[in-house]
């Protein structure tokens, strides 16, 4: 497989973000400055429903969305799950959306995010995957 067969399974990162709607957010930061949070604006004004996750921050709000301590947490299933974690964090994300009583269609690692182990486990599980990606910058291009 070339790097960028490894980075998406062979998935097409556009096709998966056309075909989802809804998105939970990972590591969402209310500092303009995170590429966390110009993600979520992105998506948001692109007409996503974005859920923000982030223990520290659960009940408060990032650009408008009330932020969730979990995915657990959220008041209902997501399309997509957006990881803004290390790859060691992404594992366990990963781990935290197996144990859910819904699975999402899709796990997304931003950039410079790889865990091939965490990945396999979703891609088992039969979500697609897609790692060390944006997609703000794949919607972009």
């Amino acid at each position: 497989m070339s790097g960028a067969d490894v980075e998406t399974g062979g998935a097409d990162p556009v096709a998966l973000l056309q075909q989802v709607r809804s998105i939970a957010l990972v590591g969402a930061s209310p500092k303009p400055a995170r590429p966390s949070h110009q993600v979520m604006a992105f998506l948001l004004a692109r007409g996503y429903e974005v859920f923000p996750v982030n223990p520290g921050l659960a009940g408060k709000e990032i650009l408008g969305q009330r932020v969730y301590g979990a995915l657990a947490d959220l008041p209902q299933p997501v399309e997509m799950i957006d990881i803004f974690r290390n790859a060691e964090g992404a594992g366990k994300v990963v781990d935290e959306a197996l144990a859910l009583p819904w699975r999402p269609g899709v796990i997304w690692m931003q950039l410079g995010i790889v865990n091939e182990t965490a990945a396999e486990k979703a891609r088992a599980a039969g979500i697609a995957v897609i790692m060390n990606r944006c997609p703000k910058i794949e919607l972009s291009r």
